[in-house]
């Protein structure tokens, strides 16, 4: 059974976006596709306000996959991308 799972994150780019799920084992098949062993993740990117004069890129990516494969790598991306930016 394949699971989707969505998740939003800000202040990073899609270039580390690539970075970090190309660390976890996944190849660029696409600009906006990675895919992985048991696993694909598919994203974009738009600028979105922050109060009144503050912009921040927010990139959502989509997983998909299997609940056991997903569940680490959502994970594991996570802490990545926190600590490039939020």
């Amino acid at each position: 059974m394949v699971t989707h799972v969505e998740r939003s994150f800000r202040g990073i780019s899609e270039r580390l976006v690539i970075r970090y799920l190309t660390n976890l084992g996944g190849e660029q098949v696409a600009e906006d596709t990675v895919v992985g062993d048991d696993w694909t993740a598919t994203f974009s990117s738009e600028r979105v306000g922050i109060g009144p004069s503050l912009q921040l890129t927010e990139v959502t990516i989509v997983f998909e996959g299997d609940d056991d494969t997903l569940e680490p790598l959502v994970e594991r991306f996570a802490q990545k991308a926190m600590r490039a930016g939020g």
